[in-house]
């Protein structure tokens, strides 16, 4: 089983990132985090680096549901999606939680993550 699922589009990468940010809002998720790792490789180490970027995304009903059913679920969330220059193409990546909560023995739990799958799907495929 795969962690992830992707898909390749075609556009300015600053673009792409605000198309994914749009489709995660129109999922109910918000972005708790957007890391930029070309920027910090080259602040932190003088490193040049493709565009690539971190969103930590989050849709808080989901969250809740998952805290209520497993305290220490903190350590897996939230959910992160990414966005990477490839040459011409932007690929857009997001974590499959259903592969990713696999060692966690709930079932709701994992009912959760297959809910949050589906979204974080439908994100990819309207990017």
């Amino acid at each position: 089983m795969s962690y992830y699922f992707s898909k390749e589009v075609s556009g300015n990468f600053e673009e792409v990132v605000n198309r994914v940010k749009e489709e995660l809002k129109k999922e109910g998720f918000g972005v708790l985090a957007d890391m930029d790792v070309k920027k910090t490789l080259k602040e932190k180490l003088g490193v040049d680096f493709r565009n690539y970027r971190i969103l930590g995304a989050c849709n808080p009903t989901f969250s809740h549901q998952a805290f209520t059913a497993e305290d220490k679920i903190g350590t897996m969330l939230p959910c992160n999606v990414i966005v990477q220059e490839k040459g011409d193409i932007v690929e857009v990546t997001a974590v499959d939680p259903v592969a990713s909560m696999m060692a966690i023995e709930n079932p709701k739990v994992k009912e959760i993550a297959q809910k949050i799958q589906e979204k974080l799907r439908k994100v990819i495929n309207n990017v």
